[in-house]
C-alpha cells in the first residue's frame, strides 16, 4: 500500500484531502506544520512588544488532532519556526525595507510547504505528500483547480518543478462547496470551520502596529504625483501599497485619490487624484527571479499580476540577463514592483517572475523608484 503524509492545518480542505485518500485506499498519515512564533524575537530582535501570538496555531492543532483521532490516522507535528524566519519572513522585511510588495505566501510554498515538508515526508517512508491546496497536476503540469474562484496556483508558481514530483492535490477537482458538503456529510469537526485569510504572522493584528516591531518607522512627505507638491505626511513607505485609497493620511482632503508610487531613496510617497487611475497604468514589466514549472517557453500567454487579477494577455520577450520583459499592451492597473507575474497557458501554469520594474509607453514609470 503506497503511503501519503497529508499536510493538515487544522482547516476543511485539508481534512477532506485527508478523507479523500483514505478513501481512495492509500496507507494516510498527518504532518501538521508550525511555522510562526512570535516569541522567536525575543532571541532575535530583543524583545518587541509585539509578544502575542494571535496566529492560533495550538487551536488548529488540536483541530487537527481531532480530525486525525476521528478518522483512526495518526498525526506528526514538526515546527519550521526558525527556517520559516529565514526564509520568508527576513525576506519579506528585506523587500519592504525596498519599497516593495512582497508576497509571503510563494516563499512559504517555495521553501517550507514544497522542500522542508516533503523532506520531513520522506522520512516518515512517504511515497507521496498532499496538501489541501486548489490545484490540479496532470501528466506533469500544473493546472487551475476545478474551482477558480479559488484557484491557489498563483501562491505555487514559485516552487520548482522538480518539487512536485509525487504532489497530490485531492480538492483541486472540486468546488469549494463540495468540499463543505464532504466534511458535513462525514461529520468532520472542521466541516464548518472559518477559512483562514491574509498572511499568519499578522492574523488579525493591526498591520502597521505589526511591521513597527520590526522596522523602524520612519515618515516622510506625501507629494501629489501631478504638481510635485507636498501634502501630507506618511508614517514609512512599508505601509503603504500601489492603489490604496484608504488610510493614505491626507488630512481635511476628501477628492478621491490613491497611492501610486514610492521614491524610496527620496523617502517620498506618490499620490495621485481623480476618478482616471491613469497613474496605475502600465503596458510593460521587468520581471527577475524567473521560475519556470513547465518546459515550455511562449512567446505569448497570460498573466496574472496579483492573485485576484484578471488574465492579461501579454507578450514575452526572453533577455540576455535571465529576466523576461512581459508586455502587455491592453494596459493593467497597479502592477507592483516585488509582486509575483504568473504566467498561464490556458489551464497551466507555466511559472512566474517578481516584478522589478514597471513601465509605460517604453519608460520605467518615474514615480515607482524602488
Amino acid at each position: 500500500m503506497e503511503k501519503v503524509i497529508v499536510g493538515v492545518s487544522g482547516g476543511v480542505d485539508s481534512a477532506v484531502a485527508l478523507l479523500l485518500l483514505k478513501n481512495q485506499g492509500y496507507d494516510v498519515e498527518g504532518l501538521f506544520m508550525r511555522n510562526w512564533d512570535s516569541n522567536i524575537s525575543n532571541d532575535i530582535l530583543g524583545n518587541p512588544n509585539d509578544l502575542n501570538d494571535i496566529c492560533p496555531q495550538e487551536k488548529d492543532y488540536n483541530d487537527a488532532l481531532e480530525l486525525c483521532n476521528k478518522l483512526n490516522i495518526k498525526l506528526h507535528r514538526i515546527d519550521f519556526i526558525k527556517e520559516y524566519w529565514d526564509y520568508v519572513f527576513t525576506y519579506f522585511l528585506d523587500e519592504l525595507k525596498k519599497g516593495r510588495t512582497p508576497n509571503p505566501d510563494l516563499l512559504c510554498n517555495k521553501f517550507i510547504k514544497f522542500d522542508l515538508f516533503i523532506k520531513e515526508a520522506k522520512k516518515l517512508g512517504a511515497d507521496y505528500v498532499a496538501t489541501g491546496h486548489y490545484a490540479r497536476i496532470v501528466n506533469g503540469k500544473l493546472l487551475r483547480a476545478v474551482d477558480l474562484n479559488k484557484d491557489q496556483t498563483y501562491f505555487l508558481a514559485d516552487v520548482p518543478a522538480k518539487n512536485f514530483r509525487n504532489v497530490l492535490f485531492p480538492v483541486g477537482d472540486y468546488k469549494k462547496d463540495e468540499i463543505r458538503k464532504i466534511a458535513l456529510e462525514h461529520g468532520l469537526n472542521v466541516a464548518k470551520k472559518k477559512d483562514s485569510t491574509g498572511i499568519c504572522f499578522i492574523g488579525e493584528r493591526n498591520y502597521q502596529q505589526f511591521i513597527a516591531n520590526y522596522l523602524k518607522p520612519n515618515p516622510g512627505n506625501i507629494v501629489n504625483v501631478a504638481n510635485k507638491q507636498i501634502i501630507g505626511k506618511h508614517t514609512g513607505l512599508m505601509n503603504y501599497t500601489i492603489g490604496q485609497r484608504r488610510n493614505v493620511g491626507i488630512s481635511g482632503n476628501a477628492e478621491r485619490h490613491y497611492v501610486c508610487g514610492k521614491d524610496v531613496k527620496n523617502n517620498i510617497l506618490y499620490v495621485a487624484f481623480g476618478e482616471d487611475n491613469k497613474y496605475l497604468l502600465s503596458d510593460a514589466c521587468i520581471i527577475e527571479k524567473v521560475n519556470f514549472i513547465s518546459g515550455f517557453r511562449p512567446t505569448f500567454c497570460t498573466a496574472k499580476f496579483r492573485y485576484r487579477d484578471q488574465d492579461h494577455p501579454v507578450e514575452l520577450n526572453y533577455l540576455d540577463d535571465g529576466n523576461i520583459l512581459v508586455k502587455y499592451p491592453g494596459k493593467a492597473k497597479s502592477v507592483t514592483p516585488g509582486q509575483a507575474c504568473v504566467l498561464y497557458l490556458g489551464e497551466e501554469c507555466l511559472g512566474c517572475g517578481f516584478i522589478k520594474e514597471v513601465m509605460l509607453n517604453n519608460t520605467k514609470l518615474w514615480y515607482l523608484q524602488s
